[in-house]
């Protein structure tokens, strides 16, 4: 029994070690951005990477605490304080999704598919999103080319280190 107990506490440590690791990882990424200069700003940023992949290699309950804490203190912390409750559930809602559809297959075809959805998330969460804060339908459309730019670009560059990032875990793991 009592190693069970061990067995568990080191299960623990490891999950919160590595959602912590991501969750800095995505804050970190998220500062290497470009502030778009249309309509009430936005940024373009590397955050997705890092959000991706750890939801992807942990799972959902992994994916949705990396990428909504991870992005809403990023927010809190550079003068984007009214958009960190929604960053929060949407970039939680975000990670969830990508770790629940990748949880049973890690191919390349359900990330894909995972990106495609969660590319709908994020375009739909943050034109409520604006919508909520700026009072205005029509506004929001203009921030749909930079969302689509930041998950696409994402999407690449994690498909291009998913299998190395699997390689890396699977040395951890076997070594935990």
């Amino acid at each position: 029994m009592e190693k069970q107990v061990d067995k568990k506490k080191k299960t623990d440590i490891y999950d919160i070690t590595v959602i912590g690791l991501f969750t800095a990882l995505t804050f970190l990424f998220t500062m290497v951005n470009i502030k778009l200069p249309l309509g009430q700003g936005g940024l373009i940023h590397l955050g997705n990477i890092p959000l991706f992949l750890g939801a992807i290699l942990f799972g959902k309950k992994a994916g949705s605490m990396i990428g909504g804490i991870g992005m809403a203190m990023f927010d809190v912390l550079n003068g984007w304080v009214t958009w960190a409750p929604f960053t929060l559930v949407v970039v939680g809602l975000m990670g969830f999704t990508m770790g629940a559809i990748t949880s049973k297959k890690k191919t390349y075809s359900q990330v894909i598919l995972a990106i495609l959805v969660v590319l709908l998330i994020k375009i739909g969460g943050y034109y409520i999103t604006e919508v909520i804060l700026y009072h205005n339908w029509v506004a929001p459309v203009i921030s749909i080319p930079g969302n689509i730019t930041q998950i696409i670009v994402a999407g690449i560059v994690t498909l291009l280190l998913l299998e190395p990032a699997k390689k890396i875990v699977s040395i951890f793991e076997e070594t935990n």
